[in-house]
């Protein structure tokens, strides 16, 4: 029924009224159904209350400015977002994945800070940020770190695409793979899940973008170190230290701070055709300082010097003339080595291998691994040679 039409109908309702009753008749009022006008007009508040009450709805929002940091407080979670109210007149979705890998810590309730991107979206939501507010909170910091060169301490969260995703201040950075070790790293994985001091290496406000370095802090603490090893360093000083890198003319050995160089000559008294022969990568070894140049910053090892030179006493033991057995360790064109002791080898020159054949190769006449009666012929102790003899080990048939 509409307005028009009840008013227009009111009237005769009171005349039949008045026809069929004997009590006064008074004057309706125009009614929508049975709800008067009036009670329409009628207001709970006074116009000056209703005008204080608006004013103290708009001063509530006076404060809530798009692009700021507001305080809310979590009202619902679903598997996809998390409602959050912060006193406006609509409440503000955020994505579940800004609240990190962890959705079930998330309680309704719980006090949270967000950045308030826009008042009202299309749907008439206000945009609310959690990510943001954790990076405006934190950048200061972190930029200040950044400027003044100092670290900061994350959590290695999970892996990406080159590199691993790192928990600084609750907000995320990207760490490198090449930034994660001094060495290079293949298995990525060992590290998830540990704390370590970061050096930033770049930063992007706009784009909230934080890279991060693990390998500056430890150069830095290895340049240190470094230079206190140079400090303690000393010629025949025994040190631990780790195989680092193998190449074929030696190996480097990590200090702890300082590289040296375990050259293939200083590895063994006695005969070897590669530094592999002798040590093994990530290998713990005890080494001798040999040499040190400070002004290279070059460390000379040793590690047959750890024991004595088979050399020593040489000429008392072996005398000229002395048969012995040895083992032939390797054959040239020209003659025959074969090991006397540990470190200690001779030459059977090809010359000197029998009295009546004419050889054209030692392997006409010995194999590799054979064991073979010798005679001392010359000790050269200057170039430390040792001249060997197979005939004279027989009777010169001539």
């Amino acid at each position: 029924m509409t307005e028009e039409t009840a008013t227009e109908e009111a009237p005769s309702a009171v005349s039949e009224a008045s026809e069929t009753s004997d009590a006064p008749v008074s004057l309706a009022k125009p009614v929508y159904g049975q709800i008067s006008i009036e009670e329409f007009e009628v207001s709970e508040y006074s116009e000056a209350e209703q005008e204080q009450l608006e004013a103290m709805y708009d001063e509530s929002f006076s404060g809530i400015r798009q692009g700021e940091i507001v305080q809310g407080r979590v009202v619902s979670v679903s598997p996809n977002e998390v409602l959050v109210d912060i006193g406006f007149k609509s409440e503000g979705a955020i994505s579940i994945r800004e609240f990190g890998d962890d959705p079930s810590a998330i309680e309704i309730g719980a006090e949270v800070e967000v950045f308030l991107e826009n008042v009202e979206d299309l749907e008439g939501r206000v945009v609310l940020s959690k990510q943001k507010a954790d990076f405006m909170r934190v950048w200061d910091g972190i930029k200040e770190a950044h400027d003044n060169g100092t670290t900061v301490r994350g959590r290695l969260m999970r892996r990406i695409k080159g590199g691993i995703v790192v928990d600084l201040l609750g907000v995320e950075a990207f760490l490198p793979g090449s930034q994660i070790d001094i060495r290079q790293v293949k298995n990525f994985d060992q590290y998830l899940g540990n704390e370590y001091e970061f050096k930033i290496i770049k930063l992007n406000k706009a784009r909230r973008n934080i890279v991060v370095s693990r390998r500056s802090v430890l150069e830095e603490e290895r340049e240190k170190m470094r230079g206190e090893l140079v400090a303690e360093l000393e010629d025949g000083q025994l040190r631990e230290g780790v195989v680092k890198n193998i190449t074929d003319f030696g190996a480097f050995i990590d200090l702890g701070g300082l590289d040296g160089l375990l050259h293939i000559t200083d590895m063994s008294w006695g005969r070897i055709n590669h530094p592999s022969e002798m040590v093994k990568n990530e290998q713990d070894i005890e080494v001798m300082i040999l040499s040190i140049d400070n002004e290279k910053g070059k460390v000379a090892l040793g590690l047959k010097q750890k024991t004595a030179s088979p050399w020593e006493d040489i000429e008392g033991r072996y005398p000229v003339g002395t048969k012995i057995k040895g083992a032939v360790v390797s054959l040239m064109a020209y003659g025959a080595f074969v090991k006397i002791e540990d470190g200690l080898e001779g030459l059977v020159h090809i010359s000197e291998m029998s009295w009546t054949r004419r050889i054209n190769h030692p392997s006409e006449m010995v194999t590799v691994g054979e064991d073979i009666e010798v005679v001392i012929l010359d000790i050269d102790m200057g170039k430390e040679e040792i001249s060997l003899g197979m005939k004279q080990a027989e009777t010169n048939p001539w």
